[in-house]
């Protein structure tokens, strides 16, 4: 028997790949399927499942691609309804792979048909539970994401019975290999950690201890926040299916010309600068958002453009398809091209160019003295445990939706915790007109060191 975990930094994402015996299952593919391709014929074996946890709603699974590829038989779990072929499995079915078994348990709650697979090893000993969005490391799927379908209450409570009746009574001892892990947002608070325990989780996470099912439901619904706008159409996309990916690349990497550029922009498409954001305040191409491929690239895209927008990319040399390809991972395939020869290219050109005013950290207190709002972009729970004293939290995620509590005519200083977030936040605030911006190198994590007198501690904050 053999496991191997392909985690996906900027999604956060865990897919799994199974082996026994000449024949593998992979589960939760994302939609580049090269990778586990590779796998099974360097390991010169056939996939003969492909296993879907539920229908995946922060990015495009692989399922149809690499079923085209290798034959494999996709499978859902009980209820799942979709535009093409595929196994919907019962709960309880064993489906046999080599020497070992994967069962399908039914675990409403995150969606109805989200479903975990129960592996049993060559001795039918139970030895790992691939727990899809259930289970979670501290923490569990939330139940929010069907867009008024069912109320978060009613899959809250199903998730009750899912965690309670059939996960918790299986063995401590059972390895736990979630669908994801930390800065995924299909939980509220999800542990470091990529894989744990049963035992582990019966141990500290909130979900698996003793409550009622009221108190449960009020628990998981308790400060959930909105998820991305994009979650929604993944799903759907999910459902119903997709062209290939390697469709979508031909027809979205495309390098435009100067002219051609222009012309794109006098028709409203959206120009998406994924270069660092280092790079993007010396100089970037007017009304241009920053949103550098080095971190959390897609989600921040799906969570702050909408998936309809037309885009046109300026990425750093060299990695123009992978901007791309990452943002087709998440569904959002509207991409004109990209710039032939980037940034350098339009400013050699003489066209007009901006920048984004920066301070150091430890020349904050001389400009806090000046006067300028203090705009914190992070996250409630970040602000809470620590901030700066008068700081005005508006996180990045809502970032657009309250820009009329601002005034455009004030002077900003902008800070995250590290400087990714503060640099697409001054971004957005130059696309819509604000002018007197000042982002802040290093965010908060270098700020605190340098004024530990205007730093606020709390245990909660209401925004």
């Amino acid at each position: 028997m053999y496991i191997e975990q392909l985690y996906t930094n900027c999604l956060a994402e865990a897919a799994y790949y199974i082996e026994s015996d000449g024949e593998a299952a992979v589960i939760d593919p994302i939609r580049e399927i090269d990778d586990y391709i590779k796998l099974a014929q360097s390991r010169r074996t056939r996939i003969k499942y492909i296993l879907e946890t539920h229908f995946h709603a922060d990015f495009v699974s692989g399922h149809l691609d690499l079923a085209a590829a290798t034959g494999a038989t996709i499978v859902f779990g009980p209820g799942a309804e979709t535009d093409y072929k595929v196994h919907v499995a019962k709960d309880g079915e064993v489906f046999p792979l080599g020497k070992i078994t994967l069962e399908v348990m039914h675990t409403p709650g995150h969606t109805p048909e989200s479903s975990c697979y129960l592996l049993r090893d060559e001795g039918s000993k139970m030895h790992a539970l691939f727990s899809g969005d259930t289970l979670f490391v501290g923490d569990v799927g939330r139940p929010d994401l069907l867009d008024g379908k069912m109320t978060k209450e009613s899959l809250a409570g199903m998730m009750y019975h899912s965690l309670h009746q059939r996960i918790k009574p299986l063995p401590d001892d059972l390895l736990v290999y979630p669908a994801h892990g930390p800065g995924s947002a299909c939980g509220k608070n999800i542990g470091k950690e990529t894989w744990t325990t049963l035992g582990t989780q019966k141990q500290f996470n909130y979900a698996l201890q003793d409550m009622s099912r009221e108190e449960f439901i009020e628990r998981l619904t308790d400060g959930l926040t909105a998820p991305p706008r994009y979650y929604f159409h993944d799903a759907a996309i999910n459902k119903q299916g997709y062209k290939p990916l390697r469709h979508v690349m031909e027809d979205n990497s495309k390098p435009l010309t100067l002219e051609a550029f222009d012309l794109a922009l006098s028709k409203g498409a959206i120009v998406l600068d994924a270069r660092s954001p280092v790079d993007f305040e010396s100089g970037h191409i007017p009304l241009s958002i920053n949103i550098g491929l080095d971190d959390k690239y897609a989600w921040w895209v799906g969570t702050l453009l909408d998936i309809s927008s037309v885009l046109v990319i300026v990425a750093p040399n060299g990695r123009e398809e992978e901007a791309v390809r990452r943002l087709a991972r998440i569904g959002y395939e509207n991409v004109l091209g990209f710039l032939n020869g980037g940034f350098e290219v339009w400013k050699k050109s003489g066209r007009p160019i901006e920048k984004i005013r920066s301070i150091e950290p430890s020349n904050f207190s001389d400009r806090a003295v000046a006067g300028p709002i203090v705009l914190d972009v992070r996250n409630p729970n970040e602000y809470s445990k620590a901030h700066i004293e008068g700081a005005v939290l508006i996180p990045l995620a809502s970032m657009e939706e309250r820009l009329s509590e601002l005034d455009p005519d004030r002077e900003y200083v902008v800070h995250c915790a590290g400087g990714y977030r503060s640099m697409i936040a001054a971004s957005i605030l130059k696309r819509y007109g604000f002018q007197n911006i000042e982002n802040v190198h290093g965010g908060f994590s270098k700020l605190k060191d340098h004024i530990p007198h205007l730093i606020v501690n709390e245990e909660s904050v209401v925004v």
